[in-house]
């Protein structure tokens, strides 16, 4: 690994572990108050968001931000980070151990590296995804520093599959796998790319709920299949508040119509 990419992943390491260890005193202790757009918001969330902007405006000056909490104007410059501070704010605040930090860089409109950090589980999830960026990159997906991988195992009823709240019209009779809800589309995504489970959908996940994910699944051999528009490349002062991206992620691309008959009654 070059010089760049060691620089990048130790400052992604060091930064969202000093966040996490402050976000962790205030887990299941804050209150949220509600956006327009019907989610959560505490001011941990608030503090973490402006914490890693400062971070990286100070060790990146010529990177773009966008960020779910503060800079949500793809501002198109080459590099650009997306943040999402705290992914899975409800379960944050109602003291429910799954939630996480999530980075994600892009190159050109499009991520090339991710990173998500899980305080409360001890996990941390970083790939590397060269896709058609031209960049010679690392390869490869990690949990905790340790290479993973999709499942290679074919659907069944002793195989997870995961939903969010808002694509429940998915469970159907027949459908092939056993049903989990995580609350977190970030982490939801990540448990596809270390073979726990064989796929997972988002109904209505902004662009930083799946910028770090995006990378990691792929780079473990995953398939992600958009619903609706295609995320990436983001468009240069394009305005991603009010922008869902639906997706299905699934271990490999052979098992994708195995669910696409489940979609039709989702709304998206």
């Amino acid at each position: 690994m070059n010089d760049f990419w060691t620089t990048i992943l130790d400052f992604a390491e060091t930064t969202t572990t000093r966040v996490g260890k402050q976000l962790m005193q205030d887990f299941g202790k804050v209150q949220a108050s509600q956006k327009a757009d019907g989610s959560l918001v505490t001011q941990a969330d608030k503090w973490a968001d402006q914490e890693i902007c400062d971070v990286i405006a100070s060790h990146f000056p010529d990177h773009g931000i966008l960020s779910e909490e503060n800079n949500k104007v793809f501002p198109g410059t080459e590099w650009c980070w997306v943040i999402d501070p705290l992914d899975g704010t409800t379960n944050f605040t109602r003291g429910l151990p799954i939630w996480s930090i999530s980075l994600g860089l892009l190159y050109k409109g499009t991520p090339i590296f991710g990173y998500v950090n899980v305080p409360p589980l001890g996990q941390v999830f970083h790939g590397f995804w060269a896709g058609s960026s031209g960049l010679t990159t690392p390869s490869g997906a990690f949990l905790n520093h340790h290479p993973i991988h999709t499942s290679s195992d074919a659907p069944s009823n002793n195989h997870f599959f995961n939903f969010c709240s808002r694509s429940t019209s998915v469970i159907q009779t027949g459908f092939p796998c056993k049903m989990r809800m995580l609350g977190v589309a970030s982490y939801n995504f990540l448990t596809v790319a270390s073979g726990a489970t064989l796929g997972g959908i988002e109904a209505t996940p902004k662009i930083w709920d799946i910028a770090g994910a995006w990378v990691i699944v792929q780079a473990a051999g995953g398939n992600w299949k958009s619903l609706k528009d295609q995320p990436f490349p983001l468009l240069s002062g394009e305005d991603y508040s009010d922008r869902s991206f639906p997706t299905l992620a699934v271990s490999r691309p052979e098992i994708v119509p195995v669910f696409t008959p489940f979609l039709k009654n989702l709304k998206i």
